[in-house]
């Protein structure tokens, strides 16, 4: 008979599929020791559980991170829930975390989860119900211990962001019997008196020490205030019911007191500089006024009838000047014409002609001789000259080639 040879990859198939069915492993809680625990860049968490027996290599992947309610340490006594399971490409099985909680509070966890179960049916934890916390307070209510690392940070980084803002401190017990009724005593007290927002919270501590913020007492307190509430219990990594209800949550007494009251020197500057930007902006919107305005006067002024006069006075003056200048132009062009026809004239003149030595011959009847054939010897004739005339008898006459 042959022997059946399987990969690798086959064999850790069939042993998954075999941890997969077994009803058990699919939920299951696992106690001990932490160890060998280390956070990845990638948000997963990796940790060996160990006991006096053995070890079992665990895993929180990040999506389910949420159901770590504190930081994990080795150490630790925990209890881990979730389900085992094969990881195929080692050959390994490991445990899948989904909730770890510290050994011995298993019980305040599971009163934790069915009272936050509860709440949230109820809507109490409905983002429709937060109400925004002003930006701009005068009155900063804080209920909390009274001496504590708390209310000194709360109250120094009020005072460093803004020394005017007033600070109502209602001094309640937030650890141990009692400590439930006085926080929310305080939230009521504080809500009639009408500060702006109320800072509820304490410094760290484990689940036991920050359960007065777990009950079902400061959370109805806080769903009913009319003021706006800022959790802040414990660390960045403690969750309590007090988280959930309130209208936002502060991963630290210091962060809320950094939340809930403004930098003022920061909004002084703001300020000014929405000043300066305002002047300048009026100052452009005046310029541009001032410049339609002035342009409408100079548009206003053009229509008015007495500037339409000068202008027309103006015009018709240059016209009168044109006229003047070209009579002008026109008179001395005539008087020059003048005097060269004159000339023209004078050159033509008969006495400047006489002047020169001419005379002008007429005959006794007053006719003028202009031929040698017009008088006989004989005859009378008058010659005249520019200073006179010469009465003459033609002797004989004697005609000449004519020059053409």
């Amino acid at each position: 008979m042959a022997e059946s040879i399987y990969s690798v990859g086959q064999v850790n198939t069939y042993i998954k599929n075999m941890f997969t069915q077994d009803y058990l492993l699919r939920r299951i809680s696992v106690k001990g020791e932490v160890s060998n625990c280390k956070y990845h860049t990638s948000g997963h968490l990796y940790f060996t559980l160990k006991d006096e027996q053995g070890t079992l290599a665990c895993v929180m992947f990040a999506g389910s991170r949420k159901g770590l309610a504190f930081p994990m340490e080795n150490g630790q006594q925990i209890v881990v829930s979730g389900n085992v399971n094969v990881y195929e490409r080692d050959g390994k099985y490991q445990l899948y975390a989904q909730q770890i909680r510290l050994q011995g509070s298993g019980d305040l966890y599971e009163r934790f989860e069915r009272l936050k179960t509860e709440l949230g049916e109820m809507g109490m934890f409905a983002q429709e119900y937060k109400q925004p916390v002003p930006k701009y307070i005068k009155t900063l209510g804080v209920v909390t211990a009274p001496t504590g690392a708390a209310v000194r940070d709360i109250i120094q980084i009020a005072r460093r962001r803004n020394p005017f803002v007033q600070i109502v401190l209602f001094p309640a017990l937030v650890q141990g019997d009692g400590a439930s009724k006085s926080v929310a005593r305080g939230i009521e007290v504080l809500d009639r008196y009408g500060v702006d927002v109320i800072i509820v919270g304490r410094g760290g501590g484990s689940m036991e020490d920050l359960w007065a913020f777990n009950e079902e007492k400061v959370a109805r307190a806080i769903f009913e205030c009319r003021t706006p509430i800022v959790s802040a219990v414990g660390h960045e990594t403690d969750t309590t019911i007090a988280d959930f209800v309130a209208d936002l949550r502060a991963p630290t007494p210091s962060a809320a007191a950094e939340l809930c009251v403004y930098d003022y020197q920061s909004v002084q500057q703001s300020l000014r500089a929405a000043e300066l930007q305002m002047r300048r902006a009026v100052q452009q919107i005046l310029e541009r006024a001032r410049q339609r305005e002035e342009n409408k006067r100079a548009r206003l002024a053009l229509l008015r009838p007495r500037h339409r006069l000068i202008q027309q006075q103006q015009r018709a003056a240059e016209c009168a000047e044109q006229i003047k200048i070209r009579t002008q132009n026109r008179l001395q062009s005539f008087f020059h014409r003048q005097e060269l026809y004159v000339e023209k004239l004078h050159g033509l003149s008969p006495l400047l002609k006489l002047k020169q030595g001419y005379g002008y011959v007429q005959s006794d009847d007053g006719n003028t001789v202009r031929s040698v054939r017009q008088v006989s010897a004989g005859d009378c004739v008058h010659v005249r000259m520019f200073d006179g005339t010469i009465r003459a008898v033609v002797k004989e006459t004697e005609e000449s080639e004519v020059m053409k």
